[in-house]
């Protein structure tokens, strides 16, 4: 049975922007990996579009970039969306209920299936579809935006901290039952 990771960076006052702090060297060569080492990822539609920025190559990309395209391209990515009408390569639209089809998900595949977006993770995380929390917590503060956790869940247990680079703390969460 696979498990549903949701992890995204994080300022230190809890909010998520990818436009106002990104990672340095460091972290993206870890995420890098972490990508290469997922069996899927499941995102909201709002995500999955500021993610379909790594299906074509960019002029001024360097090795790193197109490592990261390269990895996320070859992973299945599905996509919980009543908007969106089709999906890109290696990508399907989720059918059905949200939480039914990602219980499916979890049952069919092995390894990590990393969930991106606040609003579908906190749905996720209310079902109690969500195995592990990753905050990569960065020394910013924004004052404002869109929150990390952006409904209540029930208690959280620290398992793993680690350092990445110079700057960057990984929290790593799980349900208090599940600790």
């Amino acid at each position: 049975m696979a498990r549903v990771v949701y992890g995204l960076n994080q300022s230190l006052d809890g909010y998520v922007d990818h436009m106002k702090f990104a990672p340095d060297g460091v972290l993206f060569r870890h995420f890098i990996e972490d990508v290469a080492g997922l069996t899927g990822s499941i995102y909201g539609r709002t995500m999955y579009e500021i993610m379909r920025y790594w299906d074509e190559d960019q002029p001024d990309w360097g090795g790193p970039e197109r490592d990261y395209a390269l990895a996320w391209r070859s992973k299945p990515k599905w996509v919980a969306s009543h908007t969106l009408d089709g999906v890109g390569p290696n990508a399907q639209l989720l059918e059905g209920e949200l939480g039914a089809a990602v219980a499916a998900l979890k049952a069919d595949h092995e390894g990590v299936i990393e969930v991106s977006g606040t609003r579908l993770a906190a749905s996720l995380g209310a079902l109690g579809l969500i195995d592990e929390y990753r905050i990569y917590l960065h020394p910013v503060v924004l004052g404002g935006g869109t929150p990390f956790f952006a409904g209540a869940l029930p208690r959280l247990s620290l398992v793993e901290s680690e350092r990445i680079g110079e700057d960057v703390i990984r929290l790593t969460y799980v349900p208090a039952d599940a600790g």
